[in-house]
């Protein structure tokens, strides 16, 4: 999840369905699967133009009927990329220079961070939690995981083990008949300086071609090995990069475009002369509009390739001032969007809350307060975060009415799409960011699809 909505704007020109024209540089060579693909170089006014002739891929078997069924999912959150809101037990630390995963083995010392990081993994998500999401009927969960977990650069603080509850986590998800998204969500150097890409503060992802490669590397790890046919039936998607950060700039956003390209290559053909793979190669819009997506990776020459954009209005003042009434209306009108690009590349809702106010303890970062009550930075107080959040004990009826209204225009809206995956299934002290305490406080059916709102949208 992301403590801002940016917005920047790419121009994408595609001619016909099989030709595709881009500025030179924007398209990938180092990861091109043999015979599949040509091209010629010619200059223009504004310098060279690739023209890139592309012969068709293989549709995409998976054991989902993407574009079909819809996706229903939780995000895994904060578990093996953990997040000082999510479990604040784990950032209790009393050193406040700790924020992020990176500060957190920076100043515990690896050995340390490793102890406290591994009784975290064993005891924070337990197979009876994939039994329970399947039980609420769910069909996917999403599980984001840093590139740390395979690759530690000399002078990187980070603490390895995570890939080992990765393939616990799979193998819990087959034995409950959920699907899995693999979602790569920290990058070398940060993709977008957010906390919960391991490493708070400047965007560097882009800056050093290393860091990109060493991100493609972890990508075709993941891309060997669940496109093994013993995973075929539970690993269903790899997403390339999670919110990557589009609104800072041109050079950003190139990069961006460039490393989705090679990721598909890389994706599509995870072994070399061998078969292509039936893995759904997921995208985040790098908070760019979706049109900008909508002709990127055109059919029949692209297969299974998805469009993954997050839905918040917690983190503009704007957002926050809305009624309820209000709030609905502004969900009910993203539908339109939504449908459209779903028609030209599935499109689903990766991360969503129904929580309308930032009030979650330290949701904007270890140490901060919240935009509602007015305790982030120079904010304008709108209310009171009293009842908002932390424990639904304290949640008023009229308010779980509220997160109720909320999770189901979402879910609708979002269904016009190719679905959806909230953020998170659980969290310590945030229950209203909660799958899990939204079902047992009520607000959120233990039986979906079961709606009570009628048409939320009239």
């Amino acid at each position: 999840m992301h403590t801002q909505q940016p917005h920047a704007m790419l121009l994408w020109v595609t001619l016909l369905s099989s030709l595709t024209l881009s500025l030179a540089n924007h398209f990938p060579t180092s990861h091109l699967h043999p015979q599949l693909t040509w091209s010629t170089a010619s200059e223009s006014a504004k310098g060279p133009i690739r023209v890139e002739l592309r012969k068709r891929d293989h549709p995409m078997h998976s054991s989902f009927t993407y574009g079909k069924d819809k996706i229903r999912g939780v995000n895994i959150g904060g578990w093996l990329v953990t997040e000082p809101w999510i479990v604040p037990s784990l950032y209790n630390t009393g050193n406040p220079k700790i924020i992020d995963e990176y500060t957190f083995g920076q100043y515990l010392g690896r050995a340390e961070a490793a102890k406290r990081l591994r009784a975290h993994w064993k005891s924070f998500y337990q197979e009876n939690d994939f039994q329970t999401i399947k039980s609420y009927g769910l069909n996917h969960v999403r599980i984001p995981i840093g590139y740390w977990a395979f690759d530690i650069s000399a002078g990187e603080p980070y603490v390895q083990g995570q890939y080992e509850y990765l393939l616990k986590a799979v193998k819990w998800a087959g034995r409950s008949g959920l699907k899995v998204m693999i979602d790569i969500h920290g990058a070398p150097g940060s993709q977008n300086g957010f906390d919960n890409s391991g490493e708070k503060g400047p965007i560097n992802w882009p800056n050093k071609k290393s860091n990109i490669a060493r991100t493609e590397a972890v990508l075709s790890i993941l891309a060997k090995e669940f496109s093994k046919a013993k995973y075929a039936g539970t690993v269903t998607s790899l997403e390339a990069l999670n919110e990557p950060a589009g609104f800072a700039g041109q050079k950003v956003l190139d990069a961006i475009r460039q490393y989705y390209y090679d990721g598909y290559q890389i994706v599509r053909y995870p072994v070399a002369k061998g078969p292509q793979s039936d893995l759904l190669y997921t995208i985040h819009d790098a908070f760019q509009p979706l049109s900008t997506w909508a002709n990127a990776f055109p059919p029949p020459q692209y297969q299974g390739v998805a469009l993954d954009t997050h839905i918040y209005t917690v983190f503009e003042t704007s957002q926050l001032e809305m009624d309820d009434n209000a709030r609905a209306a502004a969900y009910c009108g993203m539908a339109d969007a939504l449908e459209k690009s779903n028609s030209k590349i599935w499109t689903f809702v990766g991360e969503f809350t129904p929580a309308p106010t930032d009030c979650a303890p330290r949701l904007n970062g270890q140490g901060t307060g919240a935009r509602y009550d007015g305790t982030f930075m120079n904010s304008p107080r709108i209310g009171s975060c009293q009842g908002k959040s932390g424990s639904a004990s304290s949640f008023s009826q009229e308010y779980k009415n509220s997160l109720a209204r909320f999770f189901e225009v979402q879910t609708t809206v979002y269904e016009k799409a190719s679905g959806w995956f909230m953020w998170t299934f659980k969290a310590e002290n945030a229950d209203d960011w909660s799958y899990d305490a939204g079902v047992k406080g009520g607000w959120i059916p233990g039986n979906l699809p079961s709606k009570t709102q009628g048409n939320p949208c009239g």
